[in-house]
């Protein structure tokens, strides 16, 4: 078990959740007499070139790269579940009609429609919670519904259909179970693609918008003087790295107990 890298994700909450309860400096103060200063006792990541403390902003921050990471993965998850497992159980023309759709959201680079959506509206975490999760449901759908062609080819799932067994308590019952592992996996996968696209988007300025912030916005305050403060930039983007490396341990963690227990079945 990756014990490391769950332990730095409950780091990572605790710290961006209950951080600003011991630490008091305000991310929104601007001190005019202590511009760029770098990392010391008083100031631990410095500060930026307006005097903002950059870690109470980091602080401040993580909780809405978090939530955004976690809602729009959690969303993105769920409609991938939904319409995966009733297209492998369905088939047919239900099957043929979510295909058409999955190609359709694939034909388009997933930044690029991201930034086409965002450009239409006024950014906010709620707004980039909804809008990562339709474009990034697409490849949890897939492997839900590759899962539930082979679930749906067993025998027993035959029988149940033959004796009348309610298709919703089918689904609930017996592809749920086996459905659970694979839509952990792309949860975690989601989590970290979600917030490097919140990252990505506040850094082409098209993100979160200010006096919000986020990892992102900060990382992308410090791109003009990074050559005179790189910890401006440094530590935001650290977290973000910290965040998406861990997840990417665990879902890989997952990824191989769900390769077992298919070996052993």
């Amino acid at each position: 078990m990756p014990k490391f890298s769950i332990a730095v994700l409950v780091g990572i909450f605790l710290f961006s959740f209950l951080g600003g309860y011991f630490y008091s400096l305000d991310p929104y103060t601007l001190y005019s007499d202590k511009i760029l200063l770098e990392p010391s006792l008083t100031h631990l990541m410095g500060t930026d070139r307006l005097g903002r403390d950059i870690l109470a902003r980091i602080i401040e921050g993580g909780k809405i790269s978090l939530t955004i990471g976690v809602g729009s993965a959690l969303i993105a998850s769920l409609i991938g579940l939904f319409l995966g497992s009733i297209a492998g159980y369905l088939r047919g023309s239900v099957d043929k009609a979510f295909v058409v759709v999955v190609d359709l959201f694939l034909t388009f680079p997933t930044f690029f429609l991201l930034l086409a959506l965002v450009s239409y509206v006024n950014a906010s975490a709620w707004v980039l919670i909804v809008i990562i999760s339709i474009t990034g449901w697409m490849t949890t759908a897939r492997l839900i519904r590759s899962e539930s062609f082979k679930i749906t080819s067993q025998p027993y799932i035959k029988i149940l259909n033959i004796a009348g067994v309610s298709r919703l308590k089918i689904l609930f019952k017996y592809y749920a179970p086996i459905l659970a592992p694979i839509y952990f996996v792309s949860f975690t996968f989601g989590v970290g693609g979600a917030i490097l696209a919140e990252s990505g988007l506040s850094f082409l300025g098209l993100g979160i918008v200010a006096p919000q912030m986020s990892w992102g916005t900060i990382l992308s305050g410090g791109k003009d003087v990074i050559e005179i403060a790189w910890w401006v930039s440094f530590f935001p983007g650290f977290m973000i790295f910290l965040v998406t490396f861990s997840l990417i341990n665990i879902s890989n963690y997952l990824q191989q107990l769900t390769n077992q227990k298919q070996i052993q079945n």
